[in-house]
């Protein structure tokens, strides 16, 4: 065994440098050939049928938004139910043929059963899941009066995705259709001040990379991590802690038109604002570089808003 190893220490690495220099052109001739014609083939969504969940603000009211004003039927899921109505009630006069709403929370098993099963008894099928539904926190790791108290973040974020999604996987099967999950670019990024809630992100990145395998081809999977986005999630806790709204922040209407695009071109990733996707690649490439920003980042303007009594 450790001689199989040594070997391979010794071979992969002058290897993917050949692979890398013969082959990766050719690699980008194929993705820029692929990429033309997703721009050209656009999925149409027309009597579709939609369930999104955290659909009540932000990323989810807005991409159900999207999809009704091309004829898309709509489940929405949402713990408020007044401002499901409201969403609902929108996407009606935007062109939804048909809108339910389920009032429910994804951090229980048995409401994520519910919602797969009242959308497909009311429409008859299901043809894209939207994960949207999550919960953001700013604090430092060490700043938890209890550790149990993160547990939430990774039961919404993390645990009530995978939930729905197991039970949406029978259905998604038959009709040959997609699931989408909106996760974070501190999935890629490490995100000062929100730990837990990046390693919910992460969880997610690496369960769809790995369940995108696994339902191939008969389900497809696209990803989308978005940056800052203005949210009534993100914005509030700016606001409370520095005064104002994050600078590079992106309006959420912007980020679910791009979103609602790259889900019509069957897009695997979903980089929002697209400036996103090369700090991923200095990650990538250059990964102390980035995190000596972050840092540096962190200690001058964020640390001294969240310094220890």
């Amino acid at each position: 065994m450790d001689m199989l190893t040594t070997i391979l220490n010794l071979l992969v690495p002058p290897l993917t440098i050949i692979f890398l220099f013969l082959f990766y052109p050719f690699y980008l001739l194929v993705k820029l050939v692929r990429c033309l014609h997703k721009y050209l083939r656009f999925e149409n969504v027309g009597g579709k049928v939609v369930l999104i969940t955290g659909a009540s603000s932000g990323i989810g009211e807005h991409v159900a938004y999207e999809y009704a004003k091309k004829g898309a039927c709509l489940a929405l899921v949402a713990r408020r139910k007044d401002r499901l109505e409201i969403v609902a009630e929108t996407s009606r006069q935007l062109g939804s043929g048909d809108v339910i709403i389920i009032p429910g929370d994804v951090a229980k098993v048995e409401d994520c059963k519910k919602f797969i099963d009242e959308t497909v008894h009311h429409f008859g099928k299901l043809d894209h899941l939207i994960n949207n539904a999550g919960v953001f926190q700013t604090v430092l790791f060490e700043d938890f009066t209890q550790i149990q108290d993160a547990n939430p973040i990774m039961d919404i974020n993390f645990w009530g995705t995978t939930h729905i999604t197991y039970f949406a996987i029978p259905h998604l099967r038959k009709s040959k259709g997609k699931i989408i999950v909106i996760a974070s670019g501190s999935a890629n990024i490490p995100l000062p001040l929100a730990s837990i809630y990046s390693a919910s992100k992460a969880a997610l990145l690496r369960f769809f990379e790995t369940l995108r395998i696994e339902l191939s081809p008969d389900i497809k999977i696209t990803i989308v991590l978005p940056g800052v986005v203005s949210t009534d999630m993100t914005t509030p806790h700016c606001l409370e802690k520095y005064g104002s709204d994050f600078l590079l922040s992106e309006s959420v209407s912007k980020c679910a038109k791009s979103i609602f695009r790259g889900i019509g071109r069957g897009e695997t990733y979903i980089e929002e604002p697209s400036w996103m996707k090369w700090v991923f690649v200095m990650k990538n490439v250059c990964p102390e570089i980035v995190d000596y920003v972050l840092n540096y980042l962190f200690v001058s303007y964020l640390k001294p808003y969240f310094k220890r009594d």
